[in-house]
């Protein structure tokens, strides 16, 4: 496996392929500050229970979500700690998109330097 790629079902992989749906990335906003019931996070979409919890179950399962038990409800909130290793990826592509952009752009001055130097 060449370096830094990450093997399937590695906690990067899962919240990937989590929040790669629109409507779990919805849900995952609805709970970033307040714990929610799955039946509060179901009625703000337009689709069945099920299909709700099945999206909770992902993030869940992702460790993007905390579940926890008050009586017959399942109350969900957001996990900041499930999102870090995602964060420190985009962190760290971002910053070497950065770097890549800095020594282009320092490349291309540097020639357009000696074009204007040899044309004199």
């Amino acid at each position: 496996m060449p370096p830094g790629a990450a093997a399937a079902g590695e906690p990067l992989d899962e919240a990937m392929r989590a929040l790669a749906e629109p409507r779990r990335r919805a849900i995952l906003r609805l709970v970033a500050h307040d714990e929610l019931a799955a039946g509060e996070i179901a009625a703000a979409f337009e689709v069945t229970r099920t299909a709700v919890s099945q999206h909770l179950t992902v993030l869940k399962n992702a460790g993007l979500l905390s579940e926890r038990r008050e009586g017959t409800r399942r109350l969900y909130r957001a996990r900041p700690e499930g999102l870090a290793e995602l964060r420190d990826f985009l962190d760290d592509m971002w910053a070497s998109a950065l770097d890549d952009a800095r020594r282009l752009v320092e490349a291309d001055r540097a020639a357009r330097e000696r074009s204007e130097e040899e044309d004199r």
